[in-house]
């Protein structure tokens, strides 16, 4: 990770609490204008706690303490009752941070007192250093616009061999991706595999299903293959000072894999593969997740990969493939 990066993050996060803050702080202002009551109420809670604290620290006097605390619920209960009379709820006054978790800080305190960065730091992180220009993608495709009506509701046998339609078969893909994200924790929940020729709708639902779990506080790292295991090699042969590409790579939450089968594959992307996708199965300390999408079928992947990274794939991914016509084709005539 670059420090420089790290450093300019971590100065935007700074302007984002600071401005959260400010903002919280006129919203009040604001308010106490036209309700000096609320005000007048804040001022006797700040004075109070200042006694509640002195009273413990000097000579913890039970009685004193007790008549404290009263007063302070009374006051509480006074600043409800005006609160609510005019519609305005408790978090009124509360910044609204970007992140509930960090406080637009970049960091959380754990339960051991111990600080660590927060995933929405983390994601950023990826944005900035691996995902590029994929990322702003999840502006648009997400399940909020995915539509099925792109897909003709025909069957034709003849033509992909099944007897369902591909708005059917679609809508049933769409049914595995939500089980996918609802059960994403789950050690038994499988991988997918997203298998077609181009334009069905692969990617766009990758990217749905990234935003759904980004929303969840997962991280997600996208990589298509060929710059994926180039990188890798790259940071092998010590041509590159990204020393957490392979570590990202490895424990990300959601790994994408897009495109696999347009790389120029060699022994060793094939042992990188197969290190990538088998370490992920097998993490102990944390549940992690892959989705591959490839315009190969299965039979070519079996043609084109060693048998063990396809045998991986096999027993342990969801493989849903996709058919119909181009929808890209489709919006463009629409």
């Amino acid at each position: 990770m670059s420090d420089i990066l790290l450093k300019n993050i971590l100065s935007q996060y700074n302007k984002k609490k600071i401005n959260a803050e400010y903002e919280a702080n006129l919203r009040k202002q604001e308010l106490y204008k036209k309700y000096p009551k609320l005000q007048e109420i804040d001022d006797k809670l700040t004075s109070l706690a200042i006694s509640t604290t002195k009273s413990i620290i000097n000579n913890n006097d039970k009685k004193l303490l007790e008549e404290l605390n009263n007063n302070i619920t009374k006051l509480k209960n006074e600043k409800s009752k005006i609160l609510k009379s005019i519609n305005i709820s408790e978090d009124f006054f509360e910044p609204h941070y970007e992140c509930s978790l960090c406080k637009d800080s970049g960091y959380i305190t754990n339960s051991d007192y111990t600080s660590s960065m927060c995933s929405c730091l983390k994601q950023k992180l990826y944005n900035e250093q691996y995902n590029k220009a994929n990322i702003s993608n999840l502006n648009t495709q997400n399940f909020e616009n995915f539509s099925d009506l792109y897909y003709s509701d025909k069957v034709d046998e003849n033509k992909y061999h099944t007897n369902i339609s591909p708005r059917e078969n679609i809508n049933l893909i769409k049914n595995i991706c939500f089980k996918f994200i609802e059960n994403f924790e789950d050690i038994n929940q499988k991988n997918l595999l997203f298998t077609g020729n181009t334009g069905l709708g692969k990617t766009f639902l990758s990217s749905a299903i990234a935003n759904e779990l980004l929303k969840k506080g997962k991280n997600v790292l996208y990589q298509t293959a060929p710059v994926m295991l180039d990188s890798i090699i790259d940071y092998r042969f010590g041509k590159t000072k990204d020393s957490n590409i392979l570590d990202s790579i490895l424990n990300v939450d959601l790994l994408i894999i897009d495109d696999l089968g347009t790389e120029c594959m060699n022994s060793m992307k094939f042992t990188e593969l197969f290190n990538i996708i088998n370490t992920r199965l097998l993490n102990q300390n944390k549940v992690t997740k892959t989705i591959i999408s490839t315009n190969l079928s299965l039979k070519n992947l079996y043609s084109a990969y060693d048998e063990r990274i396809v045998s991986r794939i096999v027993g342990n991914y969801d493989i849903c493939y996709f058919f119909g016509d181009d929808i890209r084709f489709k919006k463009r005539t629409d």
